[in-house]
Order: structure tokens, then sequence, then C-alpha cells
């Protein structure tokens, strides 16, 4: 069985804002055979219905090909759609609650930005956390201040061998960096569903991934 970290190594977060004229669903599959291990669908704005059926269409996609569906903030929908993760952020669902309804077979993300988060979240039932943001970024203008590669060295310390997810301003100029410093993977939005070519942005993004896990490794 995959592990919950290597799931974690380019976690894609969907944005209908930024698919260029495409639909999410053709930006996934070309991610998808670019490298991508895992896909979140995030709608702010999208009624229920239309939620469900975006999900549903992009799990049609994944099926066989080993790649997760995650669902950001909604149980409800993650649980409909047969969704095999949900996310959630420290303004949403708490982790316990969350916990509780998703039952414990589903994976759990809570996004964090400080040790104490971390912690919380994976006592109350996540499976990893994803330190937010890392660098600014346009398509999260309300973030909290960015951690920095210093904030991912403080929580890997503070969460030891847990599965920990990064995101935020992250490209193919930092990926490595951020694996090194110690995210077992990166979580983008805009570096692929905005990309001309999102295969190939994939394809780009996951070396830099595997390369800085090697590097890491190397030094441990």
């Amino acid at each position: 069985m995959t592990s919950c970290a290597d799931v974690l190594k380019l976690y894609l977060v969907t944005d209908r804002d930024l698919v260029r004229g495409r639909s999410v669903v053709e930006v996934v599959r070309s991610a998808v055979d670019g490298g991508v291990t895992a896909v979140q669908i995030r709608e702010k704005d999208l009624e229920a219905a239309a939620f469900l059926n975006e999900a549903a269409e992009v799990k049609k996609v994944l099926l066989g090909r080993g790649v997760p569906l995650f669902v950001n903030d909604r149980a409800d929908i993650a649980l409909a759609a047969g969704a095999d993760g949900l996310h959630v952020g420290q303004t949403d669902l708490p982790a316990a609650t969350a916990r509780r309804l998703i039952g414990p077979e589903m994976l759990l993300g809570v996004s964090v930005s400080t040790e104490d988060e971390a912690r919380k979240a994976l006592a109350d039932g996540a499976d990893y956390v994803s330190v937010s943001p890392v660098f600014l970024t346009p398509t999260k203008p309300d973030a909290d201040a960015a951690v920095g590669l210093a904030g991912i060295r403080r929580i890997r310390r503070a969460v030891g061998t847990a599965p920990v997810l990064a995101i935020g301003g992250i490209d193919t100029t930092n990926a490595r960096s951020i694996v090194t410093a110690g995210s077992d993977g990166v979580s983008v939005v805009s570096a692929i569903m905005s990309a001309d070519d999102p295969r190939t942005a994939a394809r780009r993004l996951r070396r830099e991934v595997d390369g800085g896990l090697t590097e890491r490794g190397a030094r441990s």
C-alpha cells in the first residue's frame, strides 16, 4: 500500500479561475500524466450539486491511476463523492470533528502554520499536516505571513516522522529546497493549473521533488 508520505510528493489543488479556457478535468488529466500524486478539489463558490459533479468527474480520471482524490473543506462532498481524503484549514471544521464525520479510513489533512497547530492536528486525527503558506502567493491573498524554509524545519522537528506537505508560492525554482528542508512533498495550484502545458509542468516539478527527497535521504 502506498504510504501517506508518498501520496504527498506532488499534490495538485484545483482552481477553475486559472484553467485558461480548459476544463478542470482536462488539466487534472494532463497533470496526472506528468506525475501528480494527489489531487484536491477546491471550490469555494460552487453550489453543492455542481461541486459533487466535478468531484465525481475528477474521480473518474483518477481511477486506476493510484492517485487519491481529496476534497477541500466539505466533508459532505468528500463522503458523497467517495473521495479518498478531506483537507481542512484552521477556520474550517476542527480536525477532531472532521475525523468523526469521515470515519477512520479516509485520509485527513490539516493546514498549519505553527508547531502547536501541527501537533494538535495530528493529535486530533490528521494523517498529515500542510505547512501554509511557505511563501506568499496570489492565489490566497488573505493567507497568514509566510513561514519560509525555517518554518518547515521547525514543524518537521515538532512532528517527527509524521507526513508533512508544503503549499504557498511553490514552483520549480524552490520545490527542491522545500523538500530538503523537511517536507515530504509540495502542493501547488497556479504552477500547474495555469501552465501552458500542465503535463510538462508537473513532470518538471516532480523531478525537483524526487531530487530533493534523494538529497535528504543521502544526508540522513
